[in-house]
């Protein structure tokens, strides 16, 4: 298991490597999200990790969603692989687990729009659940639009 002392540089790419990424984590923990909008781009759950900095190598295979006022999506436009999220202003970005080189070594620690979680599926893993309410609230943002 690699240690991750204050931040840690990581690298990712899509399924067919066209688009190649980094990005900075301050931790080895990930978390699903289960909004509506995330569950249909990933035909499942988003699983994904906090990072800053992120940057891609080459952006003429990156595709880039606008899903809401504040927040974007990053997707591989020659094998369609969803890469992050992340906010339009400031920092924040989240990568898609699956997506890093080196996935060794997480622990799934929480997940963020549970009241939207379909009742077909569930995780039984011990985390932390917030509902959308608590995430707009922990975010400061508005609940005007649910899509994240």
């Amino acid at each position: 298991m690699a240690e991750i002392s204050s931040s840690t540089q990581v690298t990712g790419h899509c399924l067919c490597g066209a688009v190649r990424f980094s990005a900075t984590l301050h931790d080895r923990e990930f978390g699903a999200c289960h909004c509506g909008i995330c569950r249909r781009w990933t035909a499942g759950v988003f699983l994904a990790v906090e990072c800053s900095g992120l940057t891609v190598e080459d952006e003429t295979n990156l595709g880039v969603y606008r899903s809401s006022e504040w927040a974007e999506r990053g997707f591989c436009k020659a094998c369609g692989t969803a890469l992050f999220y992340r906010l339009r202003e400031g920092e924040f970005g989240a990568v898609s687990l699956e997506a890093l080189d080196d996935r060794e070594g997480f622990a799934f620690t929480g997940q963020v729009f549970i009241d939207e979680k379909p009742a077909y599926y569930d995780f039984a893993n011990a985390t932390k659940n917030m509902t959308g309410a608590e995430v707009f609230a922990a975010f400061g943002a508005s609940e005007g639009n649910s899509a994240s």
